[in-house]
């Protein structure tokens, strides 16, 4: 099976998007997943998308969670993904 893709919508000088990057580690020590990071400033249709969501987190093109993340709301829908 791919390994599992998580996009992260995020952009530059942004401490919850720190500190969602990090949630995602967390649960990459027990789930592998590759982390996909997209700066919204690069692409003005995500920008206009999501500019006040960020940071996002989408599995499998479908949003997760948003803003301040959770770590149990992304580790079960990646459970979810992987059976």
């Amino acid at each position: 099976m791919d390994k599992l893709k998580v996009t992260f919508f995020t952009k530059e000088n942004c401490s919850l998007c720190d500190n969602g990057l990090t949630v995602l580690k967390m649960v990459q020590e027990d789930i592998p997943f590759e982390i996909e990071m997209v700066d919204i400033y690069k692409d003005d249709v995500l920008l206009e998308k999501y500019q006040v969501m960020i940071p996002v987190v989408s599995i499998d093109g479908e949003e997760v969670d948003f803003g301040i993340l959770s770590e149990d709301k992304i580790r079960k829908r990646l459970l979810s993904v992987c059976r």
